[in-house]
């Protein structure tokens, strides 16, 4: 129970509620996607909740529109606040109003996407809550093969940022901080406390495994000290030679022993080119900034709890005090595979049209699908900073979605792989006047030209209701075939209703979430819209225009 109402019962008033604003039939992934937004803690049995939404809606879909209504008014089904919701993150440990500084540190493999999205989000709510300072540091190492910081990620991630309504108060790039990172690395070497280690592979393992020092260990801080500059200056090769921190070797966590600081990179850097060589690891890049820049809380998956034990390992050597570290646990979004590698190989190979090609998750492609930043901004927020791992439905940020776009997105006719029938009998008429918005009867309406023998219908309620009586939404009821006969007007619920255009209309293609492509006709008044319009193309879903190409309106699709 929660505030007096079961998940059962909230389950049912959502899909009454949504099945009365969609003609008596509810959809299970918008009502699914309303019951984590408003019960975040259901999202922990997503699988029974979905299964449970499935039967509820099938049971209130075979309801008559009317019944439907009736209940939904004597459940009264009550609003929630956003505190409600869950939406409220904890307070800052160690937090001092207008102290805080925070950053966010964004590996350039690519422009940021919904999971670095998370990553950002949290901090600038945390610094807006403190009136506190938010450092962006793009954290552009040398990376590995496979990860490589490219060009485009620095070009996007101040637009990235302002669009979500992120402000940051400092820029600072890894790469113009090397001779930093290189004077402590000399420290470190100089106190022995590190050490240049040219041992191959299988040998560390071993050494590892067995808890023994390696010989380069046991060298004097003199002889690191060459060895260190005969790294800077080219004498050993990429995978030669490492800067190694000195721990324990005898320490339970086989991973904590000698791990690397430094290494030899020789790939060319897009921003410094050849200048550098020797590139430092996270650990001992964050160890050396998080205290230069004043950083006071890191927030950090608990997946890292290795660079937390790393830098608090060199922070005591250096007589440094330690920032507050917060963990979260991981968020994973069902049907979303999000990963800039993956995504720059698919770009590079011709699979995907470029960044914002809707498979890469990133936010210039939720841009362009007509997802707000404010609801993203939401539905990172709902998710929470437990430890807990969550994994959450996409369909939980297309509600947040709706939440903004519904009022504001204009209503118009979209048919599919489109059948033409014509009708005979009935009222002649030129046009109807069908309303841009069924909740805005002051935003007017929109004339839908209406030629008889030319009228076009989805080619799959074609198929599926041939032969049947169907209403043709807001102009008639027919018997469905080629040739279509007009029917007496019957309101009644159990009545499909399907869409339709007729002449003129204009051709489109909704590019679809998995990159596929929807071709259709559509009302001609969409060919006045202007590009980055969001519209609802009425019983297929929520999309944006996105171009116009030879005389086809290309769209986005947002959600349903």
């Amino acid at each position: 129970m929660r505030n007096g109402i079961s998940l059962e019962d909230l389950i049912r008033g959502l899909a009454l509620r949504n099945a009365v604003e969609h003609d008596g039939q509810a959809r299970a992934s918008s009502v699914l996607g309303a019951v984590f937004s408003a019960w975040k803690e259901a999202r922990a049995n997503a699988g029974e909740v979905a299964r449970l939404a499935n039967e509820i809606v099938m049971q209130v879909n075979s309801m008559p529109l009317e019944e439907q209504k009736r209940e939904l008014d004597a459940i009264g089904l009550p609003g929630r606040r956003r505190e409600e919701e869950g939406y409220v993150l904890p307070e800052l440990p160690d937090a001092v109003q207008g102290s805080v500084v925070m950053r966010l540190a964004p590996y350039p493999s690519g422009p940021l996407h919904l999971g670095r999205a998370r990553m950002a989000i949290l901090n600038d709510e945390y610094v807006k809550r403190y009136a506190g300072k938010l450092i962006l540091v793009v954290d552009d190492t040398a990376g590995s093969a496979e990860k490589i910081p490219i060009a485009e990620a620095y070009e996007s991630f101040p637009s990235d940022l302002e669009w979500l309504g992120i402000r940051v108060q400092e820029t600072v790039y890894k790469s113009d901080r090397l001779d930093i990172f290189y004077s402590y690395a000399r420290q470190f070497i100089e106190k022995g406390w590190a050490y240049v280690c040219t041992c191959r592979a299988e040998e560390l393992r071993r050494n590892r495994s067995a808890g023994r020092e390696c010989a380069c260990r046991r060298r004097s801080a003199r002889s690191n000290m060459e060895e260190w500059e005969r790294m800077l200056s080219g004498g050993y090769s990429e995978g030669e030679a490492a800067v190694r921190l000195k721990t324990d070797m005898k320490d339970p966590d086989l991973a904590f022993r000698d791990r690397v600081l430094l290494r030899i990179s020789e790939r060319p850097h897009p921003r410094v080119g050849t200048k550098y060589r020797v590139w430092p690891m996270l650990e001992f890049s964050w160890a050396v900034d998080d205290h230069l820049l004043g950083v006071t809380h890191v927030l950090r998956g608990k997946d890292l709890m290795m660079e937390d034990k790393m830098e608090r390992f060199m922070w005591k050597l250096l007589g440094w005090p330690e920032p507050t570290i917060v963990h979260h646990g991981m968020l994973s979004i069902a049907g979303a595979k999000i990963s800039s590698s993956e995504c720059r190989r698919r770009i590079e190979a011709g699979e995907y049209d470029g960044w914002d090609d809707p498979r890469t998750w990133t936010l210039g492609s939720l841009r362009a699908r007509g997802i707000q930043p404010q609801a993203v901004r939401s539905f990172i927020v709902s998710c929470g900073m437990t430890l807990t791992d969550v994994q959450v439905p996409m369909e939980s940020l297309y509600a947040e979605n709706r939440r903004v776009i519904d009022p504001v997105a204009n209503r118009y006719n979209f048919v599919r792989e489109p059948v033409k029938i014509a009708i005979s009998g009935g009222p002649k008429m030129d046009a109807v006047k069908l309303r841009l918005h069924p909740d805005f009867e002051d935003r007017g309406t929109r004339p839908v030209p209406v030629v008889r023998d030319s009228i076009f219908v989805n080619g799959e309620d074609f198929r599926r209701f041939k032969g049947q009586q169907v209403r043709l939404k807001e102009l008639s009821n027919v018997l469905l075939e080629e040739r279509a006969k007009h029917l007496e007007s019957d309101l009644s619920p159990s009545v499909p209703k399907i869409q339709w255009v007729s002449v003129p209309n204009l051709e489109a293609d909704v590019v679809m979430p998995d990159g596929s492509r929807v071709k259709g006709l559509a009302d001609p008044g969409v060919e006045a819209l202007q590009i980055g319009t969001l519209v609802q193309f009425v019983r297929f879903g929520f999309c944006r225009l996105d171009s116009r190409c030879a005389g086809v309106a290309v769209f986005r699709y947002a959600h349903n």
